[in-house]
């Protein structure tokens, strides 16, 4: 359970850290559309933010999205299984599917920075020559955390499996779908408790009465 929780904190770290690339890829946009139609004097690098902060964004969420349980699911049958079933079933697919491909993940994306940098590769997509490598470099990366994430997923499998409840999360920002949930629950369970009240209530002054 300690490891889990130590390897939901650092992609936590990790996906939070780097959630600020939305700001900068706003901020890029927001100026190249501001010159460009304003001053009439676009730039020559605006795109290539904008790709490379969506890219990054998009490759180090992965590991945090895993360890929110975010990613796409079928949960049309998923849900209908008992946690026992469900477990046995992604322990199964992780060793079947995921590591395999988050491995090659890893190695190629690791030959893949390593060309960039002993060529000091830039970006063709713009006259700007805005330097690619350390952006390649976010491959392996991405590809290194996805895995470290893939093992606490596979503790929580195993977990489940023993115990039959699925190992918690760590409370972080939920989807306004799943807080709207939890406001209607609580609502339902107050509304519950207030009308044991009344009756109970009533029941006193009824016996009162009847005396």
């Amino acid at each position: 359970m300690a490891f889990i929780v130590f390897v939901d904190k650092v992609t936590a770290w990790a996906g939070k850290a780097f959630a600020w690339c939305i700001l900068i890829m706003t901020f890029g946009v927001s100026y190249e559309v501001f010159v460009r139609y304003v001053l009439r004097d676009p730039t020559s690098w605006a795109f290539d933010i904008s790709y490379m902060m969506y890219g990054t964004l998009f490759m180090m969420a992965g590991a945090y999205t895993l360890a929110r349980d975010g990613h796409v699911r079928g949960d049309v049958i998923y849900r209908l299984w008992k946690p026992k079933t469900q477990a046995v079933v992604e322990l199964i697919l992780y060793f079947l599917f995921f590591f395999p491909g988050i491995l090659a993940l890893v190695f190629a994306g690791m030959e893949y920075a390593n060309e960039s940098w002993f060529y000091g590769e830039v970006s063709v997509m713009s006259p700007a020559n805005v330097p690619i490598f350390q952006f390649k470099t976010i491959i392996p990366i991405a590809g290194a955390l996805l895995l470290l994430q893939g093992a606490a997923q596979v503790c929580r499998c195993i977990l489940c499996i023993r115990t039959g409840k699925w190992p918690a999360h760590l409370e972080d920002v939920e989807e306004m779908e799943t807080m709207m949930q939890h406001q209607f629950h609580d609502e339902q369970e107050a509304r519950e408790d207030i009308e044991k009240i009344i009756e109970a209530d009533g029941d006193d002054d009824s016996g009162r009465d009847s005396k």
